[in-house]
């Protein structure tokens, strides 16, 4: 009998994006033994990834897979499995193949060693070139073709052609991974929402998420321009500043990520932690962490912030503190006395808010005065006016609809052989490495299902 040889038909598999989740699903894939073509529309793989961390790039975190979870809200869910298949031990062990040694900074935070971003790039792209991915930079996807509810192409344009007829690529699966829609230069526009959206799925609105905030008391804010402040307290509430009830304010965190009860209304969130006042509004990373859930609720009426800027005392204890100074220190005015409790830049418009004559004796100060003082320090309040534009957001929230895609494959649950990793999707969390961790991890899973 003649022994028959089995055929094999290698899958073909379309990438579209040369981001974190990009490349790893386009050298997973072709690591799976399909044929990758790995399409990006700039000239250069990676460009979020060599910004990313302030162009050291925060890789992941070392906490658990539950405070993992926990940091993208709601949503987080859908990451459980892909996170199980593939978590940080994963990505670190790859890296680490490819040359790249990491190490564990405050919070958690991994790094390369060498603290530049341009080793991991130089890493993944090693990983492409192993497992024989066609990388074609200068291609702009305008579409992905469908014929009878199944992937069948994509239509792209090069930089070179860009008033000639689109190419056509044939394919069994095309993997969308276009990111999001923040940080331009480096090529994410939101392209793949709208690609998305051409084939039927729902795009939840987009926001931008750990971005700065503008403030409506601008000339304030201009007056204590370039502020550094440490260790003090961002309260958010759905109400106007003037409205804001003292007795209300967190001393303890509050809000995504965080462990414990949920913020009860007007409570949005609190965080302890450093923060900037800006020439717009405030910034810094505290001002970050808390942008998207103070983004959200301003499409439900006002939003305010107060500062604590003594966070380590009650308003009773921070009276018995000032006292003892105005007792200690009757003779010197008040300006002096603020001194020893404010930054340089503060001082000035700290005394136009509270009305008391700059070289008025301490001794001299009365009880109100101090009970005034002391309401400033423990809460310097602000209006939100609105976000800075998705421009200047580090990450972009909303996407494609969770709901749409199958979490156990990344796969579309409308349209057969498209996958959809990384940012173009619903999902967002705080700084620390989970952004880029979720992007890795969805990239792996959409890309061994696609190349199967």
């Amino acid at each position: 009998m003649i022994e028959q040889k089995k055929h094999i038909i290698q899958k073909i598999v379309l990438v579209i994006g040369g981001g974190a989740a990009g490349m790893l699903a386009a050298g997973r894939a072709a690591q799976r033994g399909a044929r990758v073509i790995l399409l990006e529309k700039t000239g250069q793989l990676g460009q979020k990834i060599l910004v990313s961390g302030k162009t050291r790039c925060n890789l992941t975190n070392s906490r658990s897979l539950k405070e993992f979870i926990g940091m993208y809200g709601p949503n987080g869910r859908f990451l459980y499995g892909a996170f199980h298949h593939f978590f940080h031990d994963g990505l670190l062990a790859l890296l680490k193949r490819y040359g790249v040694e990491t190490k564990v900074e405050r919070g958690g935070r991994i790094f390369p060693a060498s603290d530049d971003a341009r080793d991991v790039v130089a890493a993944l792209r090693r990983y492409l070139d192993d497992h024989c991915v066609e990388i074609r930079t200068g291609a702009r996807v305008t579409q992905i073709i469908v014929e009878n509810a199944q992937v069948a192409g994509v239509k792209y344009k090069t930089s070179k052609n860009r008033d000639t007829s689109p190419v056509f690529l044939s394919a069994d699966a095309v993997i969308l991974a276009t990111g999001g829609a923040t940080w331009p230069a480096t090529g994410s526009t939101g392209d793949g929402y709208a690609i998305a959206a051409a084939l039927g799925h729902t795009i939840v609105p987009l926001r931008p998420a750990l971005v700065p905030l503008i403030v409506k008391e601008i000339a304030l804010a201009k007056s204590m321009q370039g502020v550094s402040l440490r260790n003090v307290r961002l309260n958010a509430f759905q109400c106007r500043a003037d409205e804001i009830d003292d007795k209300k304010t967190p001393t303890r965190d509050i809000g995504r990520g965080i462990p414990g009860k949920r913020p009860r209304a007007p409570i949005i969130e609190s965080r302890l932690g450093e923060m900037m006042i800006t020439h717009f509004g405030i910034g810094g990373p505290v001002t970050l962490l808390m942008s998207l859930s103070i983004v959200d609720a301003l499409a439900g009426g006002p939003v305010s912030v107060a500062i604590d800027l003594k966070p380590a005392l009650d308003r009773s204890q921070l009276q018995d503190r000032l006292q003892r100074d105005f007792n200690q220190y009757g003779k010197q005015g008040y300006r002096r006395i603020l001194a020893g409790l404010l930054p340089q830049k503060i001082i000035e418009p700290f005394i136009k808010m509270t009305g008391i004559p700059a070289d008025k004796p301490a001794h001299q100060i009365t009880s109100v005065e101090r009970d005034i003082i002391a309401g400033f320090l423990k809460s310097l309040r602000f209006n939100i006016q609105a976000a800075l534009p998705m421009s200047s957001a580090i990450v972009t929230a909303g996407g494609v609809s969770l709901e749409e895609i199958d979490p156990r494959t990344m796969a579309s649950r409308l349209i057969r052989g498209l996958y959809f990793c990384g940012e173009v999707m619903d999902i967002d969390a705080d700084t620390g490495g989970y952004n880029l961790q979720a992007a890795f991890s969805t990239g792996v899973m959409a890309a061994e299902n696609a190349g199967n």
